[in-house]
């Protein structure tokens, strides 16, 4: 079991379990392990930290030799967002494709050979699945990330998410509450606003994360959104009544209460990052997620100091910062004790399964196959911060593969697309777009491509919310490597 290095006082081990920080490199930097020995119970790894599954193993390994019970973290949602596979591309789509298939089963299997891999590299914690309903289509920063539009159908799959990935032994964290989908900011940047009524929170936003609690999600992640209807001063994640009165008291929730990255600009850039720590704890808060951003040890020894100081000054109960503690503890307890579900070979493929009933094929009839290379024009938005820049996406990689001799370009602007159209030259071109509603220079792109070149394939990678239109027009609902394998199995005339 663990032992605790000697000087060690009971409060600042409490401020340190509560911490879930991140930090640099692809093995535990030795000021990690050291507080580890000194309480901090959980980190949190990014795409920054793996290169490959061995490398993750043994980075977990590490860690485990000096705390065993430690909680390891990731923000591994599955399609867009994946920090396992982040150099290639996830091998399962995300919740939007999931939601358009509309088959609980096949989420609750994704969601449990997900959890499965990750077990299997000792990651115990994710910040997943996303219950957020995008009830807002201009919304920047959840999009696929969220089940759908209607809030039963992503209650139906937040619960099967929920159930799959703890029967890996892997703790789910249902997020962001208590809702982040009706919001147009994006709250790594700013604070977002909600301004709809009590009454639509709770017929809307609230009705997946009441299935995810009796589905019986082990930790849920606080939203840095102001909701005026429940808190007119604070965001979600400072707030008494979101947290303690809602979540806590009328939705019954007895688990772990986790912060989105506090470094992010509606916090931060309001409060701070010390104060908002000692806000989000008094609220009700039990873990502080930190790391994405802020990543170094001063960071973490800043935090600690905050909360030591609020107890002692008397602004932060200490039986609230306990509390906090003995609830990260509790899931670090289960964590360790539950049992780790064994691989499935049947479900080994179960992300390309998916990610092929996913599509949506919208073709003009007869659409003839490729016989010469093509030219793909990739019209690249600008980067979600929280998929990031580093995770390949689009269709190029596959068809390169089964059509021989594709090439690919990068297009954005207003000149987008004429700059495609010189650069395919006489090769068909296939136009990748991603939420194209939300871009009107895509929008510009693709009438110019289609006015001068009628047989280009359209291929959607965002929420399609857009008219159909193209030769061939396909939907894959996310930008997951299965999405874009899926969908050039279609444009080469592959048979699955």
């Amino acid at each position: 079991m663990t032992t605790f290095a000697s000087g060690t006082d009971t409060l600042t081990r409490d401020a340190l379990t509560v911490l879930q920080p991140g930090f640099t490199g692809t093995t535990a930097p030795d000021w990690v392990l050291r507080r580890l020995g000194e309480g901090l119970a959980s980190v949190g790894v990014f795409g920054r930290n793996i290169i490959s599954a061995e490398q993750l193993s043994a980075l977990t390994a590490q860690l485990r030799a000096e705390r065993d019970d430690v909680l390891v973290a990731i923000d591994e949602e599955g399609g867009d967002v994946t920090r396992l596979e982040v150099r290639t591309g996830s091998s399962f789509p995300g919740n939007h494709a999931l939601g358009a298939v509309d088959d609980p089963e096949l989420t609750r299997q994704v969601a449990l050979e997900l959890g499965r891999r990750l077990a299997a590299c000792g990651v115990n914690f994710s910040w997943a699945p996303v219950a957020d309903v995008n009830s807002n289509s201009a919304n920047p920063v959840i999009g696929v990330r969220s089940f759908g539009a209607d809030q039963d159908l992503v209650a139906r799959h937040t619960a099967a998410y929920v159930t799959g990935l703890q029967a890996a032994g892997v703790a789910a964290c249902t997020k962001h509450f208590p809702g982040h989908g009706d919001t147009a900011v994006d709250s790594h940047l700013a604070m977002p606003r909600i301004d709809v009524g009590a009454e639509v929170l709770g017929a809307r936003e609230l009705v997946p994360f009441r299935a995810a609690i009796a589905a019986g999600s082990r930790a849920v992640m606080s939203a840095h959104i102001l909701v005026p209807a429940l808190d007119p001063a604070r965001p979600g994640t400072l707030s008494h009544r979101v947290l303690t009165e809602l979540l806590r008291g009328e939705l019954g929730y007895d688990g772990l209460i986790v912060t989105d990255g506090i470094e992010m600009q509606a916090i931060a850039g309001t409060y701070g990052i010390e104060h908002g720590t000692v806000l989000a704890l008094a609220a009700g808060a039990d873990a502080i997620c930190v790391g994405g951003g802020l990543s170094d040890e001063e960071t973490v020894r800043r935090l600690r100091d905050a909360l030591v100081a609020a107890v002692r000054s008397g602004e932060l109960p200490e039986e609230r910062l306990a509390d906090a503690a003995r609830r990260v503890r509790a899931l670090a307890t289960w964590t360790a004790t539950t049992e780790v579900a064994q691989p499935d070979p049947a479900l080994t493929d179960i992300g390309l399964v998916a990610a092929r009933r996913a599509l949506h094929v919208t073709r003009v009839d007869p659409y003839t196959p490729p016989a010469e290379p093509l030219f793909v024009a990739s019209l690249t938005p600008e980067t979600n911060i929280a998929v990031g820049t580093e995770t390949p996406w689009g269709v190029s990689a596959e068809l390169t593969r089964l059509v021989p001799g594709t090439e690919t370009g990068s297009f954005a602007g207003e000149d987008a697309g004429h700059a495609a159209i010189v650069a395919a030259g006489d090769r068909r071109i296939v136009a990748v777009v991603r939420d194209e509603h939300r871009h009107p220079w895509m929008t510009a792109a693709l009438d110019t491509l289609l006015k001068a070149r009628p047989d280009t394939v359209v291929v959607e990678m965002g929420v399609p919310q857009a008219t159909p239109r193209g030769a061939l027009y396909i939907a894959t609902h996310g930008a997951a490597r299965v999405c874009g394998v899926a969908a050039a199995e279609v444009i080469a005339g592959v048979t699955a």
